[in-house]
């Protein structure tokens, strides 16, 4: 597979002792709770410190008590989609050993979205289990379409011939949904809201369905680590040293695609966090699966909840940007980066 040139190289060179790789995990979480203190802060009414004490305790003025208490829930739920995705795109680099692979670039996230939009459009489908069964079954069908059409034909799945398939799977999926719901003009507009990607819907009952799933998918990921690491020295070596490499890259595979199935069901499509957020952590914690996939599951909430507060203080008091909006801002620079950086030629 050509694109294991391209990203296994640095697999020898980017290791870090293990106090460093604590270091950085210990600063993740410190980030993550200084990100939480703002993200229950930021809003169309200023929260302090103090009054998120004294709410805490009962003591809080009406006002200040009521965005407390919805700002708590978004700010769990983008910890929550930020680590699946972060989870999700590491995963999935692994698993195609592909620099450029990605929950959104690949297509997965579309494919979730047209099986939801489906469900909602024929079925009327508004249980939150069905319509998370649904997004992860089509985030399925999405990643195995788009990783057999990128694997025909000479050098079998490139990164260029995987992200082209991708983007074209996730146009055609596109104009699927409009045409879905183009007629329904009841579900257009809160439908159009979701697909954007956002958090600023969260409820808990949702966040009650939707962890226990996102647990699932983490776990599976996490248990394949050992595996995605003999997978990064190529299927020979692999299995040579005694790796089933079909079973480990699809059981890998099925923890990314719950994942990014159950995120994008709760939350839309949101792209490009499990593109960059995997890439950086390399750079800071090293190749190593076992503590390069929790540090991408701690950068990728710190990123979606930042991505959330800039969404809420730059625009005007009345609107906000979503947080989909915000990483597609920071991503898309940062795909061409990597695919100039890779030097991905057209085949």
């Amino acid at each position: 597979m050509t694109a294991a040139t391209a990203f296994a190289p640095g697999a020898a060179r980017l290791r870090r002792p293990v106090a460093v790789r604590t270091l950085w995990l210990l600063a993740g979480v410190g980030l993550i709770a200084l990100l939480s203190i703002l993200s229950v802060s930021f809003g169309v009414r200023a929260v302090s410190l103090a009054d998120i004490v004294s709410a805490l305790s009962g003591h809080d003025d009406t006002i200040a008590q009521a965005a407390i208490i919805k700002r708590v829930p978004r700010t769990v739920l983008a910890i929550l989609v930020g680590s699946a995705l972060a989870l999700a795109g590491a995963t999935m680099q692994a698993v195609t050993r592909n620099p450029i692979a990605d929950p959104g670039i690949l297509g997965v996230s579309s494919g979730a979205a047209l099986a939801v939009a489906a469900g909602i459009a024929f079925l009327g489908l508004t249980d939150a289990y069905g319509q998370m069964a649904l997004a992860i079954g089509g985030a399925a069908l999405a990643a195995t379409f788009v990783y057999t059409v990128g694997s025909l034909g000479r050098g079998g799945a490139t990164p260029l011939k995987l992200a082209l398939a991708g983007a074209a799977t996730s146009a055609a999926f596109a104009s699927l949904i409009s045409a879905i719901m183009l007629p329904r003009v009841d579900l257009l507009q809160s439908f159009q809201s979701w697909q954007v990607g956002g958090v600023g819907g969260a409820e808990w009952p949702r966040i009650a369905v939707t962890a226990p799933v996102l647990a699932i998918g983490a776990l599976i990921c996490f248990a394949s680590s050992r595996g995605m690491n003999s997978l990064a020295l190529g299927d020979d070596m692999a299995a040579g040293l005694g790796e089933h490499v079909f079973r480990t890259r699809l059981v890998s595979a099925l923890g990314a695609v719950i994942l990014a199935g159950a995120a994008t069901a709760v939350a839309g499509p949101i792209g490009f966090v499990g593109l960059v957020i995997p890439h950086v952590c390399r750079m800071l914690i090293g190749t190593d699966h076992r503590w390069l996939l929790p540090f991408s599951a701690l950068a990728g909430a710190a990123l979606l909840l930042a991505s959330d507060i800039v969404g809420r203080t730059i625009a005007p008091s009345s609107e906000e940007i979503q947080v989909g909006i915000v990483t597609a801002v920071i991503g898309a620079p940062f795909f061409i980066w990597i695919v100039r950086r890779q030097k991905v030629r057209e085949l």
